[in-house]
């Protein structure tokens, strides 16, 4: 998920097997916390609009945005100074800071606080994920490399499936549990990583990353949240919604005019010239877009319209979870028999499909069994086969130098996705009132979010790898 590992300085190693299976137990619990929180939050999210009376859902939409898009910005460039000046100290101080802030969003006297305390979870999120990836490759020999990044990447999966269901439970106690549960689990990845966990860096990163470029596109991306989130309270034409457009574009056309001059740019743009690598991320952030908007519209459904507890409400969204690592399983069986671009198209046309399925089939009585959970499974196995493919077949055609940060690119494209999904999601509902109205608002965001998934298996297509050497050599030129 960051810049390349290809030559290392380690200044602690360990050897056999139980350290090697401490450093993989103690790194994989950092990503999935990282992982966890961006499923667990959603499930929470009537409680805190209770808590916090006369706050909108586009003002409870930032507690998401907020943090995706931090971690959006971010994820690349706090990996590169990871990096450069040490693994270990990046892990260490993402970990902590994630550990502190959520005890800080545990203890939020207001909303805003709670969206800023957020903001710095996932300034820690940005920091530990990518060397937690880098810390494991280091540390593992070449021989079990492939097998504990396999064990990484599907812990990471598992946040998702348990995500919901973990947040419904605690949800019972008090939002507020959703992040304190976190504490206890940070303060022993730090005591862990400092006992097991070698330090690493990579010789080869020799500059700082553009961190205003960075700070660009985080303006950028989140004006347009703001924008959407709010145009049906300010109105489209208002000079406020006007003026969030217009910064947006800003912040958007500088962050390519630094990545197209700095040497070392959040996104080189030569990786963009690589066909599949380019149609992966736009695919990326479609998909989305679509699964962002579906996961929290699920659950403001059955939440608000069907009125259940949170508890029921995470045991009736797991299912759709579940079944992301059997189809990616499916998926990565038939994958040398069936074209990725084709794979991803399939998973995306899934997941269009069971959103089409639950807005023709839900009503005002709750029919869970009947009208949700056909539809909801349907879009679990596109997710399966979608998500997975996309993340492996953005970076096969870059050379060795360049999958790391090609990964971290395309993580990014993801939490951009996210952002926008929920944002279209709040802009669509707007707030009905009767349930007539907020029925056809609802149908109308599951026809908007089938849409976009539907793109995306288009886009999709366009992301088979050509498998030659013509790709990798544009990316042998960048610059490091």
């Amino acid at each position: 998920m960051t810049a390349t590992t290809t030559e290392h300085v380690t200044t602690r190693t360990r050897t056999g097997t139980s350290s090697h299976r401490a450093i993989l137990v103690t790194l994989s619990i950092a990503a999935f916390m990282a992982s966890l929180d961006l499923f667990i939050v959603n499930v929470a999210f009537a409680d805190i609009g209770h808590d916090f009376p006369g706050s909108s859902l586009s003002d409870l939409s930032w507690v998401l945005n907020g943090y995706a898009v931090l971690y959006a910005a971010l994820l690349v460039p706090l990996g590169r100074l990871a990096d450069r000046y040490g693994r270990l100290a990046g892990f260490l101080g993402g970990l902590g800071m994630f550990t502190i802030a959520s005890a800080a969003c545990a203890a939020s006297p207001n909303l805003w606080s709670l969206v800023a305390f957020r903001g710095l979870q996932a300034v820690g999120a940005a920091a530990l994920t990518p060397t937690s990836l880098g810390l494991l490759l280091a540390a593992t020999p070449a021989d079990l490399r492939a097998r504990a990044v396999r064990i990484w990447a599907a812990i990471g999966a598992l946040a998702a499936a348990l995500g919901p269901v973990i947040g419904g439970v605690l949800v019972q106690a008090s939002w507020r549990w959703v992040f304190i549960v976190n504490v206890p689990v940070g303060v022993l990845g730090l005591l862990a990583a400092r006992r097991y966990v070698p330090d690493s860096r990579d010789k080869a990163v020799t500059r700082v990353p553009d961190l205003v470029g960075a700070a660009f596109i985080a303006v950028g991306i989140g004006a347009v949240s703001l924008a959407l989130v709010k145009g049906p309270d300010w109105g489209w034409s208002s000079p406020a919604d006007v003026a969030s457009f217009v910064v947006a574009a800003i912040g958007i056309g500088g962050f390519w005019l630094r990545s197209e001059r700095h040497p070392f740019p959040v996104v080189e743009p030569a990786l963009l010239r690589v066909r599949a690598f380019a149609w992966a991320n736009v695919t990326a952030v479609l998909f989305s877009v679509a699964f962002a908007g579906g996961l929290l519209g699920a659950v403001l459904w059955l939440q608000d319209t069907w009125h259940w507890s949170a508890l029921r409400t995470g045991l009736a969204i797991a299912p759709g979870p579940l079944m992301v690592p059997v189809f990616a399983a499916v998926s990565q069986r038939v994958a040398h028999r069936v074209r990725v671009g084709h794979l991803a198209a399939i998973g995306c046309a899934a997941f269009a499909a069971g959103t089409a399925l639950i807005a023709v089939s839900v009503g005002a009585r709750p029919s869970y069994a009947a009208d949700f959970l056909p539809g909801w499974l349907v879009g679990g196995v596109g997710v399966g086969f979608a998500l997975p493919t996309i993340m492996s077949a953005a970076t096969a055609d870059l050379p060795p130098a360049r999958s790391a940060t090609g990964s971290a690119v395309v993580t990014m494209a993801r939490q951009i996705g996210l952002v926008l999904g929920v944002s279209v999601l709040v802009a669509v509902l707007g707030t009905p009132h009767g349930y007539p109205a907020v029925h056809a608002a609802f149908r109308h965001a599951w026809w908007v979010i089938t849409a976009a998934s539907l793109l995306g298996a288009v886009t999709a297509l366009g992301m088979t790898p050509r498998n030659r050497p013509g790709p990798a050599q544009d990316g042998d030129t960048l610059r490091r």
